[in-house]
Formats: structure tokens, sequence, C-alpha cells
């Protein structure tokens, strides 16, 4: 049976919009970008395209062909989750950074928001949906007191295997099941890791674990398309052939030869400028409850791949900007009035959405009340769209910069399309500023703290190191 995603004109009818007229200075003034600001640097943007295009011929983005080349991955997934969804009446994926991130955020975009509330009959079939992510200790206790452990299936995700966050969860359920279930307890556990490499590897080989493959390739913030994101999803009843569709279908547009009409480019282009012009934070807001932990997810993205202390040629340029994350219209009534009187140190990126999957109908009542009357008899869809366009119009009459991503509508074909525009976004940004987009050297130096105040071999020069720090002064604390 053929798929949406095969009908090209239903494609077409689905393709992300993307106006920035509000970032440019024609509309918002001085604190804009001019046209001739994206020539000036028309030399820089051409050697990020060959560079882009060459890293990729030669396998240093590989997470740009995951939208093709991953069938039999896609498959297999599929198979499982099909075999193992009656088995279960808990999924419980076991990661941190993108590797939780990123199954939340496509989990709450897709699914109904009260999605394990619902009977199973109404989940079609599948188990109800958690992430434990964090190590304090009182999520994972009480998620013990919601969850039948005997009958939840466990996901742990980690490259290394060496996670301590996860690694710990892990190590924690895994003597739990053994105790509770004996021989058969490693049919509530699935890992998803590196094909070769890292501490979590051999573990699932000796114990016979189902496993899935992180391709080597593939960094843990870029990786929500590959088994880390597209096993949950299926868990979930999610169509991540579709996922991929859209993703693929983004690919295109991101090769697009004409800069202003190439979203990957023109977005990270934009996002340079602003930074060049000390708007060193850029506010995710969607105007869309489904899209809230979008902007968890690209925070990550944005703040690990581009705040770097070193460019590439190992000078010392302490770059970034700061992502942060808001939600139309909730945080109108929190944040915004910020945006528009604050300073002029941000640039705002709206996601909208053309037709939301349910409308509610406001009554005509209260008509004798001018404040509350002109409300009856439109509908709350039409209330959220009206809000995110009186908001962005607000911003621009103060000067400052906004641009806005709309979707036809909220499916997986649309969110493939949005996390890839994303990722490409982000790494195009990282050719301008001159700096390595896949590494996180300021992440490592945390853990490998870590790591030495526990004591862990082959860290002991580290561990000297923190004990020779300087003793905190008294003076300084209450």
């Amino acid at each position: 049976m053929s798929k949406r995603f095969e009908d090209q004109t239903w494609k077409e009818s689905m393709r992300l919009r993307m106006d920035f007229n509000n970032m440019m200075a024609d509309f918002v003034g001085e604190h804009g970008i001019k046209e001739e600001d994206i020539v000036a640097i028309q030399e820089k943007i051409e050697i990020a395209e060959a560079s882009m295009k060459e890293k990729r011929a030669n396998g240093d983005m590989d997470w740009r062909d995951l939208p093709y080349n991953q069938a039999e991955v896609v498959a297999d997934i599929k198979a499982y989750a099909d075999v193992v969804k009656d088995k279960f009446d808990a999924f419980v994926v076991l990661g941190i950074g993108g590797s939780a991130l990123g199954p939340i955020a496509v989990q709450q975009a897709i699914n109904h928001p009260f999605f394990n509330e619902l009977s199973k009959e109404d989940r079609g079939g599948f188990p109800r949906f958690y992430v434990a992510d964090n190590v304090d200790p009182e999520n994972l206790s009480y998620l013990f007191d919601i969850i039948d452990v005997e009958k939840t299936l466990f996901n742990v995700i980690s490259k290394s295997g060496s996670t301590s966050e996860t690694m710990s969860q892990f190590m924690i359920i895994e003597d739990m099941l053994k105790e509770r279930l004996g021989d058969s307890y490693k049919e509530n556990i699935v890992c998803t890791t590196d094909a070769k490499n890292g501490n979590l590897r051999p573990m699932a080989d000796k114990e016979g674990y189902k496993s899935f493959v992180i391709p080597a390739g593939v960094g843990g913030r870029f990786s929500e398309l590959t088994p880390v994101g597209l096993l949950p999803a299926a868990m979930a009843g999610i169509d991540i052939e579709e996922l991929l569709a859209g993703a693929a279908y983004m690919d295109e547009l991101c090769k697009i030869e004409d800069t202003f009409k190439n979203p990957g480019s023109m977005y990270g282009i934009l996002s340079y400028l602003a930074m060049e012009q000390d708007k060193n934070i850029q506010v995710m807001m969607p105007y869309a409850d489904s899209l809230k932990y979008i902007a968890d997810w690209f925070a990550q993205l944005w703040a690990e791949s581009l705040g770097k202390k070193f460019n590439n040629n190992g000078d010392a340029v302490n770059v970034g900007q700061t992502p942060v994350k808001a939600l139309g219209a909730t945080d109108q009534h929190s944040q915004v009035q910020l945006y528009a009187e604050g300073p002029f140190d941000k640039m705002t990126v709206f996601i909208g959405v053309d037709e939301y999957n349910k409308s509610l109908r406001i009554p005509k009542v209260y008509g004798d009340i001018p404040s509350l009357g002109f409300l009856g008899g439109t509908t709350q869809d039409q209330l959220i769209k009206t809000e995110q366009m009186a908001t962005e119009y607000a911003l621009m009459k103060q000067g400052k910069m906004n641009m806005t991503l709309t979707l036809p509508k909220v499916n997986e074909f649309t969110l493939g399309q949005l996390l890839y525009l994303f990722e490409v976004t982000t790494a195009f940004a990282g050719e301008l500023m001159d700096i390595n987009a896949f590494d996180q050297p300021g992440v490592e130096e945390g853990k490998n703290a870590t790591y030495a105040m526990f004591g862990r071999p082959g860290y002991e020069d580290k561990k000297a190191e923190l004990d020779a720090r300087p003793e905190k002064n008294s003076k300084f604390m209450m």
C-alpha cells in the first residue's frame, strides 16, 4: 500500500515555510540585517557551502544520509516493536542529552498529550511511554511507583556505554530485573549503542539483549533519526518512515543553490549575522503545545554545537549563541516584555502551525462585556494564531529581530523536516563561525571531573588537579 509521503502533491502541501522579513533592516530598522550584509559575506558563504558538501562526501556528516540508508534498520525496528508492544505495559527510555530530549520531543509532538492516561486500546496497543534522563534519585524511585518493572521494556541508550547517568540507571534496573525475573529478565532490556565499541556492546552480546546500532559517525545530538529516536518513536506508534521521508524532503530543499531559497543556509546565515551584531541569544518560541519540547531538543543542539572556546585554527574566540526556550502564547505573559522592550541582544524564532489537529469554538456569550464578547464565535486555534502574529508585530515594532517557521500541520512528515532543518542550520552556522560544531570539550571536562572524584581508574591526574584547587573562602558563604 502506498504511503501519503510518496504523493508529490501531498508533500508539497506539507512543505515547511520560513519567513525572515522581520530579521531584515527593511522591517526592524537599524538593528536588522541588510541585504548588503549578506552580500558582504558571500565568499564566506560559498566556502561554507563547499565545506558542507566536502564533509558529506567524505563521510564527516553521516547524519545527513540517515533519511536514505536505513531501510533495513527501519524494518527491524518496526518488526521488533510489533512483536513486543503487546508484551509490555510500559516502555522506558534510559538516556540523557539527545538520547532523551529527541524521543521526548517527537513523542510529545505526534501523540496525544495525555498518551499515558489513555487506555491501551486508545493508544493503538502500544505501551505507556516514559523517559528517565536524570540521576535525581527521587525521579527513578517514583517511576517505580507507577510502573510494573516486570511488565516494562527498558531501552538503554548509550553509544559509549560509559555515560554515568544512563549506566547507573541501567545497573539498578538490570539488578532489579534479575532478582525478580531470573533468566528471563533479558527480554525486558533492549540496547541502543555502538556496533563494536564501548562498554554496552559486549554486555549486550554476552547477555543476548536485543540491540540496535548507533552509526559510528553520528554524534548524540544529531542522532534522533537513528535508532536512538526511531525505536522509541515506533514503540509509541509513530510512523518512522514518514519521519525520515520528511527529513529527506528537507534535505532536498537544503540543496537549493539560491541562498535566498535554501532554508538551511539562510537560517544559518541569519543566525551568524545576528551573532556578529552581538545578538547572542536565540529564543525558540513554538505556538503549539505539541512542539514545546522541540525547543528543548533544539537548545542542546544549538548550545553544544556552537558554544566553543576555540576556532578551527586553535585561536580563543569564545563564541556561541545562547538558546532560550519559550512557549506561545504562555510566555507572552512571562517573557515577551523582556523581548519587546529589553536589550537588543536577541533574535526570536517563532514556530507556527497552519492547521491544528483539534479546534474548539468559543461560544457567543457575555456579549454585554466588550472585553470578552469579541471572542464569541471564533475558535481557540484562531486565537493562538492571531496572538502569534500580534507578538511578531510587537517585536518588529520595537526593532527586535524575529523570524517564523510555519508547519502546515504537525505530523511525522513536517516534524522530520523541522528536525533536519535545525541540524543543517546548526552545521552551516558552525562553518560560518569557523568552529567545530561536532565536538563538546566543555562537556567532557565536567564528565572527567566527575570520573576523577569517584575514583575511576585512569583519572588520577584529574583527581590531583581537583584536589589542588583553591579552598573556598568562608567570607563568600552564608
